[in-house]
């Protein structure tokens, strides 16, 4: 059966307007998680608009809500060493009593990595520093001691204490690449995210995920998969609940609505109503 989570990109909004959304999703229980993003410009225009930072606000939430699972769809590896991430999403774990996801994505936004001076490289060297952070972060998160010698990350007996309160923390990797995400995900991840805009070119990727899941003797049934669907402004919740049926039907796990503002919490009550009616 298909679940429900919210996303409130942290862009050309107030702090207040996102708490309030996050509070009042936790007291809707047809939603079961909600997210934000890792982006420091936002995606929309106008591009000099205001963005929060992500990981400080998925802390403040995880204080602020009591069931929502939460997470980031998804976290840029190159902008933080792996190393950080990890510690970062064992600290929210334990804040949130064992409700955090994380999400892991290569990057791909050059205006804010341009400015800020952050390489983040072809899309070779992307995927490449990505399959590493992957498995540095896996190794911290479930090891006593990780050794690791790579081109772009070396560890040396590094530690990653306290555990997470979770016996696995659910790791999901984010995107469509059938040559390199697509593998990494059939490897590591817990959970697969991608945007779809058809039924069926959603379809067609999970069936390459299955396949690479088979290549490797993994059960392909152990990767939660999800999609976003925008909310826009205006739109009509019974639409958009009769679009996030069309995806459950062909196999999707979890419908993430996108939002596009205004970030009213006074909107989640006619989706949740459209949802469950």
């Amino acid at each position: 059966m298909v679940a429900f989570a919210v996303k409130t990109p942290p862009q050309h909004g107030r702090w207040a307007e996102f708490l309030d959304v996050w509070q009042a999703a936790d007291d809707i229980e047809v939603f079961e998680s909600a997210w934000v993003m890792d982006h420091f410009y936002p995606l929309t225009p106008p591009l000099d608009g205001t963005h929060l930072e992500s990981w400080t606000m998925l802390a403040a939430l995880a204080m602020a809500t009591r069931r929502l699972r939460l997470g980031c769809m998804v976290n840029g590896m190159h902008y933080r060493h792996p190393a950080v991430t990890a510690n970062a999403a064992v600290t929210i774990d334990h804040i949130s009593g064992g409700r955090f996801v994380l999400g892991l994505g290569a990057g791909w936004f050059e205006p804010e990595s341009n400015a800020y001076g952050i390489p983040l490289g072809t899309l070779t060297e992307r995927f490449d520093r990505f399959d590493e952070g992957v498995e540095v972060i896996c190794s911290l998160l479930s090891n006593e001691v990780t050794n690791f010698s790579g081109r772009y990350y070396v560890l040396t007996d590094a530690r990653c204490n306290p555990k997470p309160v979770q016996p696995r923390l659910p790791i999901a990797i984010g995107g469509k690449g059938p040559k390199r995400t697509l593998p990494t995900v059939a490897r590591w991840a817990d959970h697969w995210d991608t945007t779809a805009t058809d039924v069926e070119g959603w379809k067609a990727l999970s069936d390459v995920l299955d396949g690479e899941c088979a290549a490797i003797g993994r059960q392909s049934g152990e990767i939660r998969r999800s999609v976003h669907l925008m909310w826009e402004a205006g739109a009509d919740p019974v639409e958009l609940a009769a679009r996030a049926a069309e995806f459950g039907d062909a196999g999707v796990d979890l419908v993430i609505f996108s939002m596009r503002g205004p970030y009213h919490a006074r909107l989640l009550d006619p989706l949740a109503a459209a949802l469950t009616g």
